[in-house]
């Protein structure tokens, strides 16, 4: 099996000073990938400032023999966004890949969780991709080719309690993912979203002394395959987490129809609306080949 490169291939990291991130930028460099390590060094919670973590990984990438640069924006803010994604343009002259790793937590139920703490990690994890995407985006267009890795989580599918600001921001990544795919469709622009699962600060306080073997490295080959010019998906969802790497999908179930409904209606067909025999997987296309498929059951009178 030939070696994947990213030769000549300019590579953004958010959040790449540490944890999972430090993994991706260290592997994408190892096969030949310029990086702009981005990390302000905040705390986990999204304070505070360190240059160290981000100058770190670059020391280490140089000492390999590879070529990095350390940004330390935030990806919190459009201003941040647009720095990042200018420090690859004046030091390589082009960006090839973004992965949007960068993440906080502020833990809190619904009833208890004040709008700063939503703010704070929507902010980071969901307005912080927007922010890469939409500064990076015009130059991927210009150039005729871009890879984009969104950072969702289990936690973004399935909800998990007192993360209701992280559930939201990692779901809202599926719906971007999508949009950057299809729009970037004719310019060889592929985008899709990495779900990992791995043992890093942000599993600080949780007890994992019966985990398997959750480092980094297991989810680092995932992500780098994503940015690999030879992917061919996009508008896809990857998990990967202890070794096990899979594809989470959203399905319909085919549905009932009728020319009107009342409520009791609803009631008598719950069981055909919830039947997932025949269900149905669109993907990327979905928009369309949903409105299709329920155009298509009206006009017949049902499935």
């Amino acid at each position: 099996m030939n070696e994947l490169r990213f030769d000549g291939k300019v590579a953004v990291v958010t959040g790449g000073g540490r944890g999972l991130g430090r993994d991706y930028a260290l592997l994408l460099a190892a096969r030949g990938a310029k990086i702009v390590v981005n990390d302000n060094g905040s705390a986990l919670v999204g304070e505070g400032e360190d240059t160290g973590p981000a100058q770190s990984v670059v020391d280490e990438i140089k000492a390999l023999g590879g070529e990095a640069v350390a940004n330390t924006d935030s990806v919190a803010t459009e201003e941040g966004g647009k720095g990042i994604i200018q420090s690859a343009l004046d030091h390589y002259g082009r960006i090839d890949v973004v992965v949007h790793n960068a993440g906080n937590v502020r833990y809190g139920a619904l009833d208890e969780i004040s709008f700063e703490d939503f703010k704070a990690v929507t902010d980071v994890h969901l307005m912080g991709a927007f922010h890469v995407v939409r500064a990076s985006f015009p130059h991927m267009k210009a150039q005729n080719y871009g890879r984009f890795v969104m950072t969702g989580s289990i936690g973004g599918y399935y909800g998990n309690q007192r993360c209701v600001n992280y559930a939201v921001s990692k779901s809202a990544m599926i719906g971007l993912s999508n949009v950057i795919s299809l729009e970037g469709q004719e310019h060889n622009i592929k985008s899709n979203v990495i779900l990992p699962g791995a043992v890093t600060r942000m599993a600080e306080g949780l007890d994992t002394s019966l985990y398997p073997p959750m480092g980094p490295e297991l989810v680092a080959p995932v992500v780098a395959y994503l940015c690999h010019e030879s992917c061919d998906l996009a508008g896809q969802s990857l998990m990967s987490m202890a070794g096990r790497v899979c594809n989470i999908h959203m399905e319909e179930t085919v549905g009932v129809y009728r020319p009107d409904w009342s409520i009791e209606d609803v009631t008598a067909n719950l069981d055909g609306i919830n039947d997932r025999t025949d269900a149905k997987v669109f993907g990327l296309s979905g928009y369309l080949d949903h409105l299709g498929f329920s155009f298509e059951m009206a006009t017949k009178g049902g499935a």
